[in-house]
This record gives C-alpha cells, sequence and structure tokens, in this order.
C-alpha cells in the first residue's frame, strides 16, 4: 500500500503530465499557487527535461544583503551538518548570492542542476520553484518534489520565504532551503520563515540611523487613523495607502521641496499646488536622528477646491481676525494677509499645468518650460532652449509664439543646413533676409553649430531683428555650446526635458500625435506599457516616427503589440552592433508571428528552442502576457 505521500506525489504528476498535453488547466490537487506558477511556466515555454539558466560569475560577494544573512547562513550550516538539507539565499531577481549544504550527495545533484552561486534561478527560467514561486508571489511557500515543473527538479523538495528590507518595504531576496524528498520536508516551512525573519532583523540593524529614525517616525504617525502621511528621507520614502493613492513620484518631489523651504521650522503648514491640480495642506515635522537631520514627516489634507479655513460658512472668504469688537482689520494686517494671499496663488500657479496648442504634458519640468516659453513670447523676450534632439524645442516656440495671436508662424532656420551655413555669407544673409517686426519670430536651430567666423555677423543680424520686434528663439543641444558672440544675443535660457524623464505624460503624447496621424487610430491597451519600458533616445520625435508606421501596418482600427517595431520588445542595455540588431529584429519578428510560441519560432527561422530563450535572455526580449 502506497503512503499518504507517495499516492499524493504520483496524483501530482499525472496531472502535471496531463496539465503539459492539453489545455485543460490543472485540477483542483494541485495547490493553487502551484497552479498558477504551472501556468506561467507552460506560456513561458519553459523547458521540463533540461535546466537552462543564466549565470554570472561576477557578482558583489560583499553586499549588504550577503553581510546580512551571513550570521544565519553560519548557524543553520551548523545545524545541518551532515544532513539532507541545503540553505541558499538569493537576490530580488533570483541570482543565488550563497548556499551551504549539509552532504556531498545533495552539493553533487545541485552541481549537476545549477542551483549554485552565480546561476539565476527565477520562475522564468527554471520553471516552477522554491525560490521563483517565492518571488513572484511575494509570499512564503513550498514545492514539493513532483510540484516542480522541470524533471530534473522532482527528487527534491523546496520551501522559500521572502526577504524584506523593514525599512522601505521593498523585497531584498529569498532565503530557501532544499533537501531530498522525504518526510522532513513538512517542517522545513516553519524553519525557512524564521531564518527569513532573522535576515530582515540584521537588514534592519545594518539600516542607517537615519532610515530607522524616519521608519519609526512614520510607524508612530500611521499607528492611529489614515490619514494620509507621507515620510521623505534623501533615499527613502514612506507612504501610507491613503497617500499613496493620491501622490506621484512628482508629488513627491513638489513636497519634499515645499519641506525643504520649511525646514528650518520644526512644525509648520503650507499649502502645495499638486501636478494634477489638487491643493493639499501639508503639515510638516522635521525628523531627527543621532547623526542629524533624517527628513520630514508629512500629514496631509486634501482639498477639491479652496480650503475650508479659507471659506467661511456661507461661502465667502474670511479672513483670520475678521471678527473683532468693532468688525475692521488694521491695514498693516490686510495688506499683510493680501499679500500672503499673493504668494500662496503664486505658488499654485507656478505647479499647475499649462497647455500650449498642440502640445501634451503635465509634468512639472514640462509646465515649468512651458511657462517660460509663453512668457518671453509674450514679452518678446529672446530666449535659448536646449535639450536633447526631438524633446520638442522648435515646437514649444511655435506652440508659444501661436498663444499670442500672431498671424504669422516662426520662420526656422537651422545652422546645420548646407546652403545656410555656407562658408560664406549664407547663414547671416538668411537671417537678415527673413521677415522682421511685431508679430515675427525667428528660430535659429543648432545654435551650436555656428562657426567662429560666422558668429559676429549672426549675433548682429539677431540683433537687427530682435530691435525691430522680432522675438528670437534659440536652440540647441546643450547651453554650454553657445559660440562666444551668440552669447549676448539670449537673455533667457530654459531646459526642455527628455521624453524618458517625463513618462509620466506617455499616454497624453501618445494620444496628441495619434489625432495628428489620423482620426480613429487608437492603441490597444498593452501598447502602453511596452512604450513606457523604452528609453527613447530619441525623444517625442522617435515616439512619432514609431506611432506614424505603426499606424500605417496595423492591420485592425488600433495598433497592436504586432504593429510596433522588435526594438521596443527588447530591453537590453548595451548598445547593438548592426549584425546584433538584425539578428534581434529577426527573433522578435518570428516571436510575434507564432503568437509567442518558442518551438514554432524555433523551427521556423531552424534553430533550437534552447537558442530561442539564450537569445531572449541576451537580448532582453520580453513578450506580454496574453489577454
Amino acid at each position: 500500500m502506497l503512503s499518504d505521500g507517495t499516492a499524493r506525489d504520483r496524483d501530482i504528476a499525472r496531472a502535471r503530465l496531463q496539465f503539459l498535453e492539453n489545455e485543460d488547466p490543472p485540477p483542483t490537487i494541485v495547490p493553487e499557487g502551484i497552479r498558477n506558477s504551472w501556468r506561467r511556466c507552460k506560456y513561458l515555454g519553459i523547458g521540463t527535461d533540461e535546466v537552462v539558466v543564466p549565470y554570472q560569475p561576477d557578482y558583489d560577494r560583499e553586499s549588504r544583503l550577503v553581510r546580512a544573512a551571513a550570521p544565519i547562513m553560519d548557524r543553520l550550516e551548523r545545524a545541518l551538518a551532515g544532513s539532507d538539507a541545503c540553505v541558499i539565499v538569493t537576490d530580488r531577481e533570483g541570482w543565488v548570492r550563497d548556499r551551504r549544504v549539509g552532504e556531498k550527495r545533495l552539493s553533487a545533484h545541485l552541481d549537476r542542476v545549477h542551483l549554485a552561486p552565480g546561476f539565476n534561478y527565477a520562475e522564468q527560467f527554471v520553471g516552477t520553484n522554491g525560490i521563483g514561486v517565492a518571488l513572484e508571489e511575494r509570499r512564503p511557500n513550498v514545492v514539493l518534489g513532483t510540484e516542480h515543473f522541470n524533471e530534473r527538479l522532482q527528487n527534491v523538495s523546496c520551501a522559500a520565504a521572502p526577504i524584506r528590507n523593514s525599512v522601505t518595504g521593498r523585497l531584498a531576496g529569498a532565503m530557501n532551503l532544499t533537501c531530498w524528498n522525504g518526510p522532513s520536508r513538512t517542517l522545513m516551512a516553519a524553519l525557512v520563515q524564521e531564518a527569513a525573519a532573522d535576515i530582515e532583523r540584521v537588514l534592519y540593524e545594518s539600516s542607517s540611523s537615519h532610515q530607522r529614525a524616519l521608519l519609526e517616525a512614520f510607524q508612530q504617525a500611521t499607528h492611529y487613523g489614515d490619514r494620509p502621511v507621507l515620510c521623505l528621507g534623501q533615499d527613502l520614502v514612506l507612504a501610507n495607502s491613503a497617500a499613496s493613492a493620491r501622490l506621484t513620484g512628482d508629488d513627491h518631489r513638489l513636497l519634499h521641496r515645499a519641506a525643504d523651504e520649511l525646514g528650518h521650522a520644526p512644525r509648520s503648514r503650507k499649502e502645495v499646488q499638486l501636478t494634477g491640480g489638487t491643493t493639499v495642506l501639508m503639515r510638516c515635522r522635521r525628523v531627527d536622528s543621532p547623526a542629524g537631520a533624517a527628513g520630514y514627516l508629512l500629514e496631509l489634507a486634501f482639498t477639491d477646491g479652496p480650503s475650508d479655513r479659507d471659506r467661511s460658512p456661507s461661502g465667502t472668504r474670511s479672513r483670520t481676525g475678521a471678527r473683532s469688537g468693532s468688525g475692521a482689520r488694521s491695514g498693516s494686517g490686510a495688506r499683510s494677509g493680501s499679500a500672503a494671499r499673493s504668494g500662496s496663488r503664486a505658488e499654485r500657479d507656478a505647479t499647475r499645468p499649462w497647455p500650449l496648442p498642440g502640445l501634451a504634458g503635465t509634468d512639472p519640468a514640462w509646465n515649468t518650460v512651458s511657462r517660460t516659453v509663453s512668457r518671453c513670447a509674450r514679452d518678446r523676450t529672446p530666449l535659448l532652449l536646449h535639450g536633447e534632439t526631438g524633446t520638442g524645442k522648435s515646437a514649444l516656440a511655435r506652440a508659444a509664439h501661436a498663444l499670442t495671436g500672431a498671424a504669422s508662424a516662426p520662420l526656422v532656420v537651422d545652422a546645420l543646413d548646407p546652403q545656410a551655413a555656407d562658408a560664406g555669407a549664407g547663414l547671416p544673409a538668411v537671417l537678415r533676409a527673413a521677415p522682421a517686426g511685431p508679430g515675427r519670430a525667428l528660430v535659429l536651430r543648432n545654435v551650436d553649430a555656428v562657426t567662429p567666423e560666422q558668429g559676429p555677423a549672426v549675433a548682429r543680424a539677431l540683433e537687427a531683428a530682435a530691435a525691430q520686434g522680432t522675438w528670437i528663439v534659440g536652440t540647441l543641444h546643450r547651453a554650454p555650446g553657445v559660440p562666444e558672440p551668440l552669447r549676448r544675443c539670449f537673455v533667457e535660457a530654459a531646459a526642455v526635458p527628455a521624453l524618458r524623464h517625463r513618462l509620466a505624460d506617455l499616454p497624453a503624447l501618445v494620444h496628441c500625435l495619434l489625432r495628428r496621424i489620423g482620426a480613429g487610430v487608437e492603441c490597444a491597451p498593452e501598447v502602453l506599457p511596452l512604450l513606457r519600458r523604452h528609453d527613447w533616445p530619441g525623444n517625442v520625435r522617435q515616439l512619432n516616427d514609431v506611432l506614424g508606421q505603426a499606424a500605417a501596418g496595423r492591420r485592425t482600427y488600433r495598433i497592436e503589440l504586432r504593429d510596433l517595431p522588435p526594438f521596443l520588445h527588447s530591453a537590453g542595455s548595451r548598445r547593438l552592433s548592426a549584425w546584433e540588431a538584425s539578428e534581434r529584429d529577426t527573433l522578435v519578428q518570428a516571436l510575434l508571428e507564432t503568437d509567442g510560441n518558442k518551438l514554432l519560432a524555433a523551427q521556423r527561422l531552424g534553430i533550437s528552442r534552447t537558442t530561442i530563450y539564450r537569445k531572449m535572455r541576451a537580448y532582453g526580449i520580453t513578450l506580454p502576457t496574453r489577454p
């Protein structure tokens, strides 16, 4: 008669084979966490009879996690000496960083399946295993024998628990215990969770005094009530659910800046206008540690309109001190109250979105440059715009000029134009011939390309146009690149942010650009997450080109993932050669055409499925989850 454990293992093994052979979901005999992992593995096309994992021989053997885990690993190694068990620590991405084994036979087996330091045991590479599932689901789990997706791992059972940094709340890694299949496997979960908690305690004790002070202040403030609370340090942000649900990363920066302005006061209040236009009343308290100022604790009160303290019950504005015995106020008090309100309005206006015709974006840096350009266009102040290629410098000048009500578009002259940059009098002559006067604008692109010989003549031409009322705008990549003779031609300068620095504006930008492409063109919901992954070195111009090409080649009314160029499906960080880029594009195209089926893509390309996986890892190729 089979034991209960053996009978269960055989039932699980049979359920796994049935799941692999057809599309039916795993039966309920399989634990829910294991079923979910099997589904992910089957979709990713992970192999079931070989272990192919990435390897990084060079890694930091003195990392904070490794140092924190070392005493716990030493203790467990002594306790497990001679037993058929092994303890392992991985980082948050699944890279094995330390391993201690109780017996040689188990050590040899783990070496054969590459469960050793330097190898990666994330679920996406190995399939269902303790480490991979713990990192994927962010909770403790046990994977017993036949529950492993890969057959080569089914001789062992493992339990794993995530390790969290209790200060930041972020995942730091995983603690894993592996042993041969047998009766002792039922005790693994408690042991591994205790070890993970011990590592978390050491991590907390090794954190800086600043971080501990901020965490303690945050815990005290959130112990009672559910009001929005935010704790801001130099490299740490803590927020409860009430605050995180209404604040963005840009809001954090605005609030941190406002807190810095009040940092000299131990407790103070201030109204801050957030990026979405909402006003928040911020009560700020500086948090100190033995090493000095650690950061700020902010208690927030959101308002949908003017704050309650600024309105009387009847709806009219009331002023502090207005109800005196005679019902009058002193003149100085009225003036100071008016000045305070004016200052508050100015601060709110400085962060409020500033739309320009034909452009999109509410990022604070974009709002700032939009306001600056609009003001310079209104006042006819010569302006220098600097930023990466394709960020929209000329588009900003055109939009701000149109906002003034001008009837004519700006004249754009490019210093890199071969005809304008002729060694003779080409560029100065073009600038002198430009229409000048009130209501006119002249944009000189690539100011840094003006040659030293042409510099004085170009400067005189720009000054002459400005003297007649023309608004002068110069654009270039970096502000220090302005030739010396031209520096005096520009009164103000503003930086235009790169697209990768304002990805929160991506949905609005995509909508705006698609409207230019044609009516009725839209993106499928899964397209935006893929666009956000790219760093867009060509900025808005590159985004516009990608959307234009995708729209031209789309097969339905909307842009699908398969319509996007192959490079967007790759997250590799290094620069590829022309041959590598061609290979990557061919691989992505084959995967898209086969709907992500690795086996069919391999057959179509005439390579093995193992090579497909290796190339996908090398180029950082990821395919989105099917709906």
